[in-house]
């Protein structure tokens, strides 16, 4: 009958695969607050699971977490809902000129910041008008959020990590360890048929990986519901 496939045990949320509550360390989020006031950079951690660094902030007797900007330093004075639009400061965005550079973004008034929180991003301020503000995401997606809604100024510190290469399997092997991921991943070709569908000992799918949206389970992996696959035909006029 053959065995359940990876990323379906995976589903079902056992212990192997299941991610700790002890990854993440350190809860970011802008502070919920409304009033304007001072803050100070206290400490700046690099933590394991994120990609971008943190900036522990403290201001009156509370503390809180955000990405850290580019330059960013210990003891640098941030301002909280003020209309300084200085590096680190965390504005409303209908107090942003247009073309800054922002990150941790708000969705809604108060939500802490759920957009642009990873290394090296950054989203410019388009516009403005009655409907809210325009903001151009990494994406390049461009989404209207609320003038109330707060922001980071700045682009996240970290930018290009990506960029430098792994060199070896053990590097890879840390890199996903600490963010509790199973390492290595085979592929379903090396497997044994009743592994996988694409198993077998022939190192090639042995038969189409196109499949239907409405496959079974044990069936649904490859291509799923594909309209065309491989390289297209390259068109001769004549």
């Amino acid at each position: 009958m053959g065995k359940r496939l990876k990323q379906q045990v995976r589903g079902k949320g056992t212990g192997r695969y299941k991610l700790p509550d002890t990854i993440t360390k350190y809860k970011i989020g802008l502070p919920k607050i409304d009033e304007m006031t001072i803050g100070e950079v206290i400490d700046i951690i690099d933590d394991p699971v994120r990609t971008a660094v943190l900036a522990q902030i403290k201001y009156e007797n509370n503390t809180f977490y955000v990405p850290a900007t580019e330059g960013l330093y210990i003891g640098k004075q941030i301002e909280i809902n003020g209309k300084n639009p200085k590096i680190g400061n965390i504005l409303k965005l209908e107090n942003i000129p247009d073309g800054y550079y922002i990150c941790c973004v708000e969705k809604t008034k108060m939500d802490g910041g759920k957009f642009i929180r990873t290394a090296g991003g950054y989203g410019i301020i388009l516009s403005r008008d009655e409907k809210g503000v325009y903001v151009k995401l990494p994406s390049r997606k461009i989404v209207v959020l609320p003038k109330d809604a707060r922001a980071i100024i700045g682009v996240v510190a970290g930018g290009g990590y990506k960029e430098k290469p792994l060199v070896k399997a053990g590097n890879a092997y840390f890199r996903y360890r600490k963010l509790h991921r199973l390492w290595p991943r085979n592929r379903g070709v090396k497997m044994s048929p009743y592994d996988h569908p694409h198993g077998g000992k022939q190192h090639h799918e042995g038969k189409s990986t196109t499949v239907s949206r409405n496959a079974a389970p044990g069936q649904k992996v490859g291509h799923l519901a594909a309209r065309s696959t491989g390289r297209k035909k390259a068109k001769i006029d004549t």
